[in-house]
């Protein structure tokens, strides 16, 4: 058998550059949170990915998550149960989107509740000043203020030139001491009060339509009975002038 090899060996190929792919390939439905299920464990993804199919691409020592010819996450392989794998690029980037989504949503409050509030953000950013202060600010003189109050604070502020909280506040003191009113004092209200008021935007109902398409509507089981018929009248059919019922 040596003597064999040795002959037939100058005429064998030699082993291929990259190895056999020999990995478990698997697709897998990315939930409502950033994580992907495999092998009785989650492993992390980048949040983007929420509600898309990525496909999953395990062997005994990594698992790699990709999306088509894009590598999205690659964490250590583990034969464990109810595991959370977790990268931590992928928990700050989220930590990230969510602090960014508080911001825009206090901002959206603003512009719904107050008709001047664009232009006196606009302006404030074209003067340089921080619009996560400026908004949070806004929103506290928004608990304590009546909105007309506010945004007429907001415009006079505009036409001094100044879009700064400070000549809001201002501009509401000194329509306070107009009014001989006392100091405004905030309200600690509970949440469920709180959210009670909160300015809900409705939304377009056309995606409904598609749930009745094709839908059939059953024939009535009986006739409804007017108000002039009798239960004689139903029973027997019609009824003629003079004769007794």
């Amino acid at each position: 058998m040596g003597a064999a090899l040795a002959a037939e060996r100058g005429s064998l190929l030699g082993l291929p550059d990259d190895a056999f792919a020999c990995h478990e390939r698997l697709e897998v439905a990315v939930g409502k949170t950033p994580y992907v299920r495999f092998d009785l464990n989650d492993h992390s993804v980048p949040h983007e990915c929420v509600g898309r199919t990525l496909t999953v691409l395990a062997d005994l020592a990594h698992v790699r998550i990709t999306e088509a010819a894009r590598t999205l996450a690659v964490h250590p392989r583990s034969f464990g149960r109810g595991e959370q794998i977790e990268d931590p690029t992928h928990l700050a980037a989220l930590a990230a989107a969510k602090h960014a989504a508080r911001q825009h949503r206090a901002t959206d409050a603003l512009l719904r509740a107050l008709p001047a509030a664009a232009e006196f953000l606009a302006a404030a950013a074209a003067h340089g000043y921080n619009l996560g202060s400026i908004t949070a600010a806004l929103n506290r003189l928004h608990a304590r203020h009546r909105p007309e109050d506010l945004d007429a604070a907001l415009r006079e502020a505009l036409a001094r030139g100044v879009p700064h909280p400070n000549a809001v506040t201002l501009a509401l003191e000194r329509l306070r001491e107009q009014r001989c009113l006392p100091p405004p004092s905030p309200v600690n209200l509970p949440e469920h009060l709180r959210q009670r008021d909160a300015i809900v935007t409705p939304h377009r109902l056309d995606s409904y339509d598609h749930l009745t398409q094709g839908a059939t509507v059953d024939a009535p089981r009986c006739q409804p009975r007017t108000s002039t018929q009798s239960p004689t009248d139903t029973e027997s059919g019609e009824h003629r002038a003079g004769e007794p019922r």
